[in-house]
């Protein structure tokens, strides 16, 4: 099989739905993707943060993205994973409803944040992705995970 290359241009994205919606992430921040495990509860954590997890001996925060969008909660299902994700070097877990694909977007097919209209606050978002008759959610994970903010505040 050959090995795809990818153009200076294009930017490859782990895609994954919250409910109908397709979002994507960059891969270069993800580090792997995991079956939904037992996520222990922290008190006094926004309601966002699920709680944490063991990951090979380091604990993990885990995010409810859902609740971190302001999106309809739903029941885990077998297609439920938690994606660990680094920022910087901070390395959280987020709940995702599934995980679909990683695919390459060219960047002449991303449009800014400033042209979408939704009910994801909109410094959450990076762009939004075109691909044929698809659209998909360009997620800004610094903003999103930006824990220390919110945990400074309570």
């Amino acid at each position: 099989m050959a090995e795809k290359t990818y153009s200076s241009n294009e930017v490859q994205l782990v895609v994954f739905k919250l409910g109908r919606e397709e979002y994507g992430v960059s891969i270069l921040q993800v580090q792997e993707i995991k079956r939904m495990t037992d996520i222990t509860r922290v008190p006094h954590t926004p309601d966002y943060i699920t709680g944490v997890i063991n990951l090979r001996g380091s604990v993990l925060p885990v995010v409810d993205l859902k609740k971190r969008l302001n999106l309809p909660a739903q029941e885990s299902t077998d297609h439920t994973r938690i994606i660990i994700v680094k920022i910087d070097e901070v390395i959280v877990g987020m709940v995702v409803d599934a995980v679909s694909e990683v695919l390459a977007i060219d960047q002449d097919h991303i449009e800014s944040p400033d042209a979408v209209v939704g009910g994801v606050a909109a410094n959450f978002i990076s762009g939004v992705g075109k691909l044929d008759n698809r659209l998909l959610i360009l997620l800004n994970l610094e903003m999103i995970i930006g824990i220390s903010q919110d945990t400074k505040a309570s």
